[in-house]
């Protein structure tokens, strides 16, 4: 495997730390930049939105640029927003950030999934793919509940500064590796309405939920639940092509879910069923 590979993971595991991150640091940053909790959870909504609009925009956008310029330009503009954010308790302007942020973060894996083919020969393009999408599962097992322990002891300042460190440790050696050229020939779409539809409302419902894991759970709790939330993810991910269950079971561990998290132990088990059923 080419060692671009896992540049472009790392990359990956920085964003997906800052996605997801926020559940874990949303009471500090509502206290710090004087707004409700449920205010605070916008920041959640504006990067689902950037993600939502980046992905297509910036793809087009930047289809006649260079992968490696363009994938160098979206972790410079990801890194500079976390950097400004760390430095700033106005809420406005972290709200821009956050949109700043998701809308690189998009672009990025857009171009770096579209570049593959380019990258690797076929016979390991798969295995690839894998790699660099582990690195959001990886984020979620051990970035998040780290960035969040990170924040409870230094701030949530800290955190911002320690995922603009990691993504600038990932451009740098990008901005110095081969040239990339993407093959849009390669890029096919096979989503229909229905399937569109679902991903929207599973993965609304599910984040929903997970942007106030760490509130619900409390400063003590909240590393351990948002690790399990992951390691659940990753046990779904890893094992979801021997289960035959639709939505109406993940409905079902929902509403057990609701009755659960009144406790510590049945928020625990929660957040790991939860995490493996979404």
């Amino acid at each position: 495997m080419p060692p671009v590979i896992f540049i472009l993971s790392a990359a990956v595991f920085a964003q997906g730390t800052s996605e997801f991150i926020l559940s874990g640091l949303l009471d500090q940053i509502a206290r710090d930049t004087h707004v409700p909790l449920g205010t605070a959870g916008l920041l959640t909504s504006v990067f689902a939105v950037g993600m939502v609009i980046g992905a297509p925009v910036m793809t087009l956008a930047v289809n006649s640029i260079p992968a490696r310029t363009s994938l160098v330009a979206f972790l410079t503009v990801f890194c500079a927003s976390h950097v400004v954010g760390a430095l700033t308790n106005d809420f406005a302007l972290l709200m821009a950030t956050r949109v700043l942020a998701a809308v690189a973060n998009a672009g990025f894996l857009a171009v770096t999934l579209a570049s593959l083919p380019a990258i690797v020969p076929e016979k390991t393009l798969t295995r690839a793919t894998s790699t660099i999408l582990a690195g959001v599962t990886l984020a979620c097992i051990v970035g998040v509940p780290a960035g969040t322990l990170l924040g409870q002891v230094f701030g949530w300042h800290a955190a911002f500064w320690a995922i603009a460190a990691i993504t600038a440790a990932a451009a740098v050696p990008l901005s110095l590796g081969r040239k990339i050229v993407i093959r849009t020939d390669k890029v096919r779409w096979n989503l229909t309405d229905r399937n569109l539809a679902v991903g929207v409302l599973v993965n609304g419902g599910t984040f929903a939920t997970f942007t106030y894991l760490g509130t619900m759970a409390g400063p003590t709790w909240s590393p351990l639940a948002l690790a399990l939330f992951g390691i659940g993810s990753f046990m779904g991910v890893t094992f979801s092509h021997r289960i035959k269950a639709g939505t109406t079971v993940l409905a079902g561990v929902w509403i057990g879910a609701a009755f659960a998290v009144h406790t510590v132990p049945g928020l625990l088990i929660a957040a790991f069923v939860v995490g493996a059923s979404a």
